[in-house]
């Protein structure tokens, strides 16, 4: 039977201290809210009024229930005031020596049945529990910001804290409406060691000049369903928030994948410290404000108001009669261009139209397109299986196997039957472009347009140039993409791109984190779906993408940046020798067939 708690104190009433002892009110326990000085009790005590007070305004609360939760919080600068309470946890600034005093102070008041927490994002909750007469009742209680709103508390246990001590937290996290998530005692815990690994490696991408600020940030919502991009998300963080958490990270584990990015140093020192300041990555109204404004950086559209590529009457083709080919079909033909699609076999030819006659039905049976446009999308598809009847297109876009040596002799092939002017483009996600582009005899007409699945569905495309690809032939990709609906990013020939590059990484350190027994795969996946608004949680993303998949991207990607954190997890490359692919065999790193 786990124990209950009826008196919780709360140490530091800034923004975070304010929310957490909102929180426990909330719940109808009592609060000890403590501050060193009355100017800053009365400060959080403002905190904690404003806060209930919107809420009241809003409908969430009645009059009734705000003077009921106000009553339940008693302010104070005594420490005297906690021996009183069951549990006590500390939201002081994030500094070492400051968190010792407050636990000295703290061990000595509190009874020694008292459990006592920090609030630490990053740091050694060990080192502050062994510095107590009670290490055995330390533990870390992670709230993220705003306290009142996000539903996800890490529990950070040491290697000796009792177990029944977490046991404990665990239920007041779900008596209080909040999930927690069980984790061991390691430099940034879930959530950070997860995200800031992948904020560090965005922020290099940007440094390095790979892509646009606004080119990483739309790739990463539009491409995996993010709530905020990277480079915005750096800024409503902090840019000095992000060097202190992704330096302890590193000091801790030597991971290089979490040594601060130079410009992130650079920035702090230069005052650009995101949001609070005014300027970050992105320049804001205001110190403070969420609305970005126009800086140097900003792209601007071209001197003659826009684009000078006009695409009416071109012919498109597709090679490929996968699910994603298909997709891009529908895409094209929905978007007015006459295309031809070229299968392996008259039966593949008329299944991809087949699927794409189904899907029109649909989108026209629940009200998303008129039967006339969907009549008028099929009167402009055609199959065949001969290669030769590409001849007059304009773009041929191929989209079979993700494997390079087909690839390279459908390109071979392609460039003696498609006219010399034609574009030839590939949808692969992590293969070199110029590798393909090298078959040709025209490779600045190559380029890469990656689609993402479902092609009907996803907005988001990344135009790839390599090296040898022209202007004019970006341009003509970005064009067709603005015609067909979708976002594109652009970005140079290299592994993985933008998403890709930013996303497996991650996924990878999630294995990583798992395999050394560090946290259970459902905390896991909770921590970032909670914490971080994330669709899925990587594990479920691995088992939906496949394990085989996965691993193929990695391996790419290791090949080509040469970074021991980015080698695949053995854990996966054990799965997958296993035949565990994830939900299409029906077993991966959970099992369907239950």
């Amino acid at each position: 039977m786990t124990r209950d708690f009826f008196v919780v104190g709360v140490v530091g009433l800034g923004t975070m201290g304010a929310g957490i002892a909102e929180v426990f009110a909330r719940a109808g326990l009592e609060v000890v809210a403590f501050e060193r000085e009355s100017e800053g009790l009365e400060r959080g005590r403002g905190f904690i009024t404003r806060s209930i007070e919107r809420a009241v305004s809003r409908g969430k609360l009645d009059a009734a229930a705000r003077d009921a939760m106000l009553e339940r919080i008693q302010f104070t600068t005594d420490w005297q005031d906690f021996a009183r309470c069951e549990l006590v946890i500390e939201a002081v600034p994030e500094q070492m020596d400051i968190k010792l005093e407050v636990f000295n102070q703290l061990d000595a008041v509190c009874p020694a049945d008292t459990i006592l927490a920090t609030n630490t994002s990053s740091l050694s909750v060990t080192e502050i529990g062994v510095s107590t007469k009670r290490p055995d009742k330390v533990i870390g209680m992670h709230f993220f910001n705003p306290a009142p709103v996000m539903k996800l508390v890490e529990v950070i246990r040491t290697v000796v804290t009792d177990e029944k001590v977490v046991e404990d937290i665990r239920a007041l996290c779900a008596q209080i409406g909040k999930t927690g998530v069980s984790v061991a005692d390691k430099a940034g815990f879930i959530a950070n060691a997860l995200l800031f690994g992948y904020l560090n490696h965005a922020v290099g991408m940007y440094e390095d000049r790979y892509a646009t600020r606004e080119d990483i940030d739309a790739a990463m919502r539009f491409g995996c369903g993010l709530p905020m991009g990277p480079l915005a998300l750096m800024d409503l963080i902090g840019t000095d928030t992000a060097y202190e958490i992704l330096d302890t990270m590193y000091k801790q584990g030597r991971d290089r994948m979490h040594a601060p990015r130079p410009i992130i140093k650079q920035m702090m020192s230069a005052g650009l410290l995101g949001r609070k300041s005014g300027r970050g990555f992105y320049t804001y109204e205001q110190p403070g404000s969420p609305k970005v404004i126009e800086d140097r950086m900003t792209p601007r559209p071209a001197a003659d108001g826009g684009s000078a590529i006009d695409l009416t009457g071109k012919k498109l083709g597709v090679v490929g009669s996968g699910t994603m080919a298909t997709g891009i079909i529908e895409v094209l033909i929905k978007a007015g261009f006459p295309t031809i699609y070229v299968a392996r076999a008259e039966e593949k030819v008329a299944n991809v139209r087949a699927a794409i006659t189904k899907s029109l039905d649909k989108a026209v049976g629940r009200g998303k397109l008129e039967q006339a446009d969907a009549d008028a999308a099929l009167a402009r598809l055609s199959g065949t299986v001969q290669l030769d009847d590409l001849a007059d297109c304009d773009i041929v876009i191929e989209a079979i196997v993700e494997d390079l040596h087909p690839k390279q002799v459908l390109f071979s092939n392609l460039d003696e039957i498609v006219k010399p002017e034609a574009i030839l483009a590939t949808t692969t996600s992590s293969l070199p472009v110029i590798d393909l582009a090298t078959q040709t005899e025209r490779p600045e007409r190559v380029v890469g347009i990656h689609f993402f699945n479902p092609a009907q569905i996803m907005k988001l495309v990344e135009v790839v140039h390599t090296i040898a690809t022209d202007d004019e032939t970006v341009a003509t990709a970005l064009a067709l993409c603005e015609a067909a609906g979708k976002h594109a990013v652009t970005c140079g020939d290299r592994a993985g791109f933008i998403v890709n590059a930013l996303l497996f990484p991650y996924l990878n350190d999630a294995i990583k984190m798992y395999e050394a027994n560090y946290a259970s795969s459902d905390d896991i996946d909770a921590a970032m779906k909670v914490g971080c608004g994330y669709p899925m949680g990587p594990f479920e993303l691995l088992d939906t993408v496949g394990l085989d998949v996965s691993l193929a991207i990695e391996q790419t990607l290791f090949r080509e940046f040469r970074e021991r954190g980015m080698a695949p997890a053995p854990l996966l490359e054990h799965l997958v020798t296993a035949g565990f692919l994830g939900r299409k065999t029906g077993k991966g790193f959970r099992d369907y067939r239950k």
